[in-house]
């Protein structure tokens, strides 16, 4: 992991986006997790330069993270996501887009394309939870490890670097050993910022209704790949089984020894199998002759 490049602000139907604009070619625009201090670079900053050297990645701090805004969110939360990203794409000129995103990121991605067909060619989704049920109901902790992870990181004495190696060794890597010191203090420091730890102190909730998209999800028309570690803390994939059946052009990918951050912890295997299905998921150049 290096540092974060210097990134962009855009202002979006009236909130402040930040994100990265590298390489050229088709618009890609990366989403991140809602995991204490995730930021797009903390998640994707790994696999970033791969997917660059033939492609413009837009990787977005997703409201309430990293240094986008820290707005209050009310109203079912991921049409409220949705709405706001295609405002991006529309202030930033991406009139279609692929999107590669990492668990709370692939539930607004999916949401995008239930509600805006037009705007996405094709969606990578890993570790994401958008309905509430499963092969194996009750989920894990009733779908709520994320949450209570959350509560358990800023309660207490509050944030501490311990805490988080703990959370990512736990929930998120497969081999703790090889977390980087440079992910973890990324990770570590944007979760002191203080606009972050306000909404986590929060009583009510700032970050909008709870939605289930089991209806929303077979009017997704764009091809789709579930990319799942089958050590995944949160959702084994049997889940992600189930969404791919959901899911009219829906495919799955099951990678061994990951768990929540494939993209992390083995950013080569990650892109070579990303890379293989969005080149077959591109629209066929006409044939001349």
């Amino acid at each position: 992991m290096t540092a974060a490049p210097e990134g962009t602000y855009a202002k979006a139907d009236g909130v402040t986006y930040h994100y990265l604009d590298m390489g050229s070619g088709p618009d890609t625009i990366f989403l991140h997790g809602g995991g204490p201090g995730c930021t797009g670079w903390s998640d994707f900053g790994p696999v970033a330069p791969l997917f660059a050297a033939d492609r413009r990645c837009l990787i977005v701090d997703i409201l309430q993270y990293g240094r986008s805004e820290k707005c209050r969110i009310t109203g079912p939360m991921w049409d409220f996501h949705a709405a706001k990203t295609v405002a991006l794409m529309d202030e930033l000129g991406v009139a279609q887009a692929d999107f590669i995103c990492n668990s709370w990121g692939g539930t607004i991605a999916l949401c995008l394309a239930a509600r805006y067909p037009e705007r996405v060619r094709s969606l990578v989704v890993t570790g994401s939870m958008p309905v509430f049920y499963g092969p194996l109901a009750p989920l894990p902790e009733g779908g709520r490890r994320g949450r209570n992870a959350r509560d358990v990181y800023y309660g207490g004495e509050g944030p501490t670097r311990e805490k988080m190696r703990e959370l990512i060794t736990r929930l998120e890597w497969f081999d703790g050993d090889a977390l980087p010191e440079e992910t973890l203090d990324l990770r570590y420091e944007q979760s002191l910022d203080p606009e972050e730890r306000a909404l986590a102190a929060m009583s009510d909730s700032p970050r909008g209704d709870w939605q289930d998209l089991t209806a929303e999800l077979g009017r997704i028309q764009a091809p789709a790949l579930f990319m799942w570690g089958r050590e995944d803390a949160f959702l084994t994939p049997d889940y992600p089984m189930m969404l791919a059946r959901m899911v009219p052009r829906g495919n799955l990918h099951v990678m061994d020894h990951v768990s929540h951050h494939l993209q992390e912890e083995q950013p080569q295997r990650y892109h070579a199998v990303v890379a293989g299905f969005l080149a077959g998921a591109a629209p066929s150049a006409p044939e001349v002759g």
